[in-house]
């Protein structure tokens, strides 16, 4: 075997791949920041599992910046290390997946919570032709102490519960560090995230590109470090759901946009034309229509905003073109969207005129007519989604415009 120098963050380590990279299937890939309590362990049960199952492989150590010699100790077990300058744990992934010789890849942690002997249910999915191949904790196990409690009732549950909702991928454990995967199907996603969004982003990525996705079982145990963890539950939580969201412009734009529009346009329905009594003498009046009114005016905003972000997602490639996006591609033209804009400006000069009217047949006195300020709220709603509506349209075509060059 020949040795490698290479470069890391406290100097050149000596490493020795296990095979050439023409003949390597499996590298085993760690992200390691500070890990030397554990790496040479998650290392030793690297190199057990090839050994043991005679799988050409190696161990691919991607060094986030370590400053307690976790380098040298990965280098002395034969471990192939680099460096990582950008910092990040999808950063280090991201560069781990791009130097990786292997056919197949299985990533996990290096703090010793997953056991790197125990890899078979991985590399036979990833041989049966599974593109990726997740863990799923909840399945194999945890032990105790392993993970904290707001982690397993709460964090975990519920991202992967809105993962499965927002993107319908049959996974039951969205951010289990240890997962396998086909090099060359991961690195054509060109995934772009450089924290701990980065799980997420490598199960949407593959589920939007239609890769084939298995789960299969496996134990989480307490890991071996003296030291706190990296990961931060609120600040990590929220860059997780942040991804999720920002994926999904249907969940969070055009579906809340659609509740809030029926909503509004019911309840200002019943007190359009005065008063509307409920159980027990409830009265719904003139505030009520009008924070209906509202409500019609930010639903619209955000379906106008659902649509942009879909809109843009399918020309840039970032989401695939369903029916509904080449309808909305096709029909999101500024011609269209100025004329309904005209409409509705229209419609709502109509009945600002309608008021102006009835308060002329008064003599431009006071008005004791319900109708009328009811009116002339309706009508300001239709002239502010008007207005909205017209420069929308011009922003649907900026957007479109490298394209339609293209």
């Amino acid at each position: 075997m020949s040795k490698i120098g290479l470069e890391t963050g406290t100097g050149t380590v000596s490493a020795t791949p296990f095979a050439s990279g023409r003949d390597i299937e499996l590298t085993i890939l760690m992200p390691c920041l500070n890990e030397a309590e554990t790496i040479g362990a998650c290392i030793n049960n690297a190199r057990s599992f090839l050994d043991r199952t005679n799988t050409s492989g190696e161990v691919l150590v991607a060094d986030n910046g370590s400053t307690d010699g976790s380098q040298a100790i990965a280098g002395k077990l034969h471990a192939r290390v680099i460096d990582v300058a950008q910092k990040g744990y999808g950063a280090a992934l991201r560069a781990g997946i791009a130097d990786a010789q292997g056919q197949y890849v299985i990533m996990g942690d290096a703090d010793d919570s997953y056991d790197f002997a125990q890899l078979d249910l991985f590399l036979h999915e990833l041989r049966n032709g599974n593109d990726l191949v997740m863990g799923n904790r909840f399945r194999g196990g945890i032990q105790a102490g392993a993970m904290p409690l707001l982690h397993k009732y709460l964090g975990n549950p519920v991202l992967s519960f809105l993962g499965r909702l927002f993107f319908h991928i049959k996974i039951g454990d969205f951010h289990c560090g240890l997962r396998g995967f086909r090099t060359d199907s991961i690195r054509r996603l060109e995934l772009l995230t450089l924290g701990m969004e980065f799980a997420s982003e490598m199960i949407v990525r593959a589920a939007i590109a239609g890769l084939r996705i298995k789960e299969v079982p496996t134990t989480l145990r307490p890991d071996g470090r003296s030291r706190a963890p990296h990961l931060r539950t609120w600040r990590d939580g929220w860059r997780h759901l942040k991804f999720l969201l920002m994926y999904s412009p249907r969940w969070l734009f055009i579906i809340p946009g659609i509740m809030l529009v029926s909503f509004g346009s019911f309840v200002s329905s019943i007190t359009f034309f005065g008063p509307f009594y409920l159980i027990n003498d409830v009265m719904l009046d003139l505030n009520t229509f009008t924070f209906a009114c509202f409500l019609i005016m930010l639903g619209v905003q955000l379906l106008t905003f659902g649509g942009l972000s879909r809109y843009y997602a399918s020309v840039t490639g970032m989401l695939p073109m369903s029916r509904r996006a080449t309808a909305l591609v096709r029909n999101a033209t500024v011609d269209k969207l100025i004329w309904i804009a005209a409409v509705l400006f229209v419609a709502g000069a109509g009945l600002f005129g309608a008021a102006t009217h009835i308060w002329a047949s008064h003599d431009f006195g006071p008005l004791t007519d319900p109708l009328v300020p009811r009116l002339v709220i309706a009508g300001m709603t239709l002239l502010v989604i008007s207005v909205q509506m017209f420069f929308s349209g011009f922003l649907f075509g900026i957007l479109g415009i490298p394209f339609a060059r293209g």
